[in-house]
């Protein structure tokens, strides 16, 4: 009766010709009904994928999984003992990796929320992941805001992870298939999951340029990372979704390199090249111990020129 009475509260609401317009769980709904073909009373069992199917996937993403583990261990520890799962997906709402207790297990394995389950919005329709996903940001969704009657039993909190490209690249759930829990409390684990999910996001992009400068560029507090990658010409080389948003350096793809000083509105002044030459100088010599011979071969010039650049650039 209750999932009866479900299905047709969301195709009474799809079918309302403003509900679409003004909510963005109620267009949501309409992707699932009219764009995926889901029927909100539909009971089999989320979709998983073959066991080599996601050995392949989670390959793809090896080192962003190792990178994000300590992370999920980490969340984990902080709602796994008020009947919680963690789960981490790919951009396609593929489950990848899952935390959960041994006393939760097998409720989990039986709603979906494992390994290899599909929980993109064209599979599931309305769904914390799925969602999620498809709207690139961060949502909970709390038991009767799903599509499927067969998910209203379980609340969802989930954060987008975009990669080093600027693309979503994963996403990050915690869902709880209590009874009991309190939409207030959906609401202050959704605000840790999405704490999680831009530690991981900034971990990845730090492992994404090894060899390049971080800088945090952020000028106010920001729950994003405002993160550029700086390479040794100090031009600027990458940058996180929310630093290319900041600097209009593109959504997505390859940055085209610019110098880290224009983009950051901190110019060098016309003698920016006589700084330049002037602090390669300096250092050549201190690593010389102030001996100008031994420093004019470092650099691969005669002793003569240092002398004459030295003089030009009025260091003594």
């Amino acid at each position: 009766m209750a999932s009866s009475h479900h299905a047709d509260l969301v195709i009474e609401t799809v079918r309302s010709p403003s509900a679409a317009a003004v909510s963005r769980l109620a267009a949501s709904w309409r992707r699932s009904l009219v764009n995926h073909g889901l029927d909100p009373a539909q009971q089999h069992a989320p979709e998983r994928i073959e066991a080599a199917t996601l050995r392949l996937r989670r390959s793809a993403l090896e080192r962003f999984m190792t990178i994000a583990a300590p992370k999920l261990d980490h969340l984990f520890g902080l709602v796994g003992n008020s009947g919680c799962c963690v789960l981490l997906t790919d951009r396609d709402g593929i489950v990848l990796d899952q935390r959960s207790t041994d006393a939760d297990a097998r409720v989990f394995q039986d709603w979906g929320l494992w390994s290899g389950a599909v929980w993109s919005e064209a599979a599931e329709g309305t769904n914390g992941i799925g969602t999620c996903l498809a709207e690139q940001r961060q949502v909970v969704i709390h038991r009767g805001e799903h599509f499927l009657a067969r998910n209203t039993m379980m609340s969802c909190m989930d954060a987008p992870i975009y990669g080093a490209d600027g693309k979503v690249l994963a996403a990050l759930d915690v869902s709880s298939c209590r009874t009991d829990q309190t939409e207030a409390f959906t609401r202050l684990i959704a605000a840790t999951v999405s704490q999680a999910a831009r530690q991981i996001e900034t971990d990845n992009f730090r492992a994404s340029f090894p060899q390049a400068r971080i800088i945090d560029a952020a000028d106010r507090e920001t729950e994003s990372a405002t993160l550029l990658a700086v390479d040794d010409d100090d031009l600027v080389i990458g940058a996180t979704r929310a630093a290319r948003r900041a600097f209009g350096l593109g959504s997505e793809g390859t940055i085209r390199p610019r110098p880290a000083s224009d983009i950051l509105g901190r110019t060098e002044g016309p003698s920016g090249l006589e700084k330049a030459e002037r602090a390669a100088l300096v250092r050549a010599i201190a690593r010389a111990d102030g001996n100008l011979s031994a420093a004019a071969r470092a650099l691969g010039i005669g002793r003569a020129t240092l002398y004459r650049r030295m003089k030009n650039l009025d260091l003594n």
